[in-house]
């Protein structure tokens, strides 16, 4: 436990009650005493508070101005950087030689620099990534700030009743708003499917400002448990787990986040790695696709599950990559990568769990419709 790193909200978390465990790395909290299933539940129908402050803030700059980042930037992923507008944000993924997806990423454009938030466990090799290989540009990992994110239908009224201007905020949008605690760098944007907000504010601040979220009658703290079952619910993929260096996007059904101009007759098609490999599979597509999985009965067909199509005999033809009970759908669910023959919904695959080999049933992503403020 003594090589764990804490955040800044440690201490509140344990006054809280919360149950800690070790998570890329950081003492992390999985769950309240509420715990997930109600904690998941209350954050679907009114707010849920979130410590992402593991993950890594950073910010690039280029003395070109942002053109310049832009062009540096667009040489490691896959979309569109010089088209993003500023005070607009864009979900983006690092790419290898392969192909596969070395982490997934939030790119947000503030006047001529961009900042960049990565997931916790690649969190140094990101950096180093960016530092390496983004030349003439000042790579400025932020230390001094924790992340807090605000989720969930009610997450609009919290916050604007204590930072005034949140609620003006769309879908994506970045801001940057005075507050009783110092400067908030806002997005409105999460991982939970819910409309909501991600905070960044000054470590001094941090715990002051949880608690005043907190104070408020709509709002829980909510833990790592919950939080995956959010996601999952919402069909959005963790890094490590549905998406990873050896998962292309096309495949992982992230298409969507390659713009028209970085793609095959693009204004700047290509140019980033992979390309050889992404690009084609765009038009041709992949020969096998991430998918949702209904398993029949109560039970979660969990990650690493191997998949079957067909009840008895042969080999298997996917794995499932994440799955738990869904709370808002009182349902189990997960999701995996099948051949793209078996990849309709309605289909029928097999999960073999504890050596017996259960249906599922292939359905759209996601499970729960998101509820963004467009």
């Amino acid at each position: 436990m003594s090589d764990l790193k804490t955040t800044v909200l440690n201490a509140l978390h344990r006054e809280l009650g919360a149950k800690m465990v070790p998570f890329a790395g950081y003492d992390m909290p999985v769950q309240y005493p509420l715990g997930v299933m109600k904690e998941h539940l209350h954050c679907r129908a009114r707010a849920g508070l979130f410590d992402v402050s593991h993950m890594g803030q950073v910010i690039v700059r280029a003395p070109g101005g942002y053109a310049e980042v832009a062009t540096a930037m667009e040489a490691l992923v896959p979309v569109d950087v010089a088209g993003l507008h500023d005070g607009r944000q864009r979900y983006a993924m690092f790419t290898n030689d392969a192909g596969g997806i070395e982490d997934d990423l939030m790119l947000a454009r503030r006047g001529e620099e961009l900042f960049v938030v990565v997931n916790a466990g690649c969190k140094d090799a990101d950096i180093q990534r960016m530092t390496e290989q983004m030349p003439g540009c000042e790579v400025l990992p932020v230390t001094d700030r924790a992340l807090v994110a605000l989720q969930g239908p009610e997450a609009e009224a919290v916050l604007e009743a204590i930072v005034p201007g949140a609620a003006a905020m769309r879908f994506m949008d970045i801001a940057i708003l005075p507050s009783d605690w110092g400067d908030l760098w806002l997005s409105r944007s999460g991982y939970t499917g819910e409309d909501g907000y991600e905070i960044s504010v000054e470590d001094g601040r941090a715990e002051e400002f949880a608690r005043a979220l907190l104070d408020q009658d709509a709002v829980e703290p909510i833990g790592l448990g919950a939080r995956d079952s959010l996601r999952l619910e919402a069909g959005l993929c963790l890094y490590g787990h549905d998406i990873d260096a050896k998962t292309n996007p096309v495949e992982a059904n992230l298409g969507w986040a390659i713009q028209k101009v970085r793609r095959s007759g693009g204004k700047r098609e290509g140019g980033f790695p992979g390309a050889d490999v992404i690009l084609p599979q765009l038009v041709s597509g992949a020969d096998r696709r991430r998918v949702g999985l209904s398993p029949e009965g109560r039970a979660p067909m969990r990650e690493g599950t191997a998949l079957f199509a067909d009840e008895t005999g042969g080999e298997a033809i996917g794995t499932v990559t994440s799955g738990a009970f869904g709370p808002s759908i009182e349902a189990p669910m997960s999701m995996g990568y099948v051949p793209v023959d078996l990849a309709s919904p309605g289909t029928t695959v097999y999960g073999e769990v504890r050596g017996k080999r259960m249906a599922a049933t292939i359905v759209a992503l996601p499970f729960k419709p998101a509820n963004f403020k467009r």
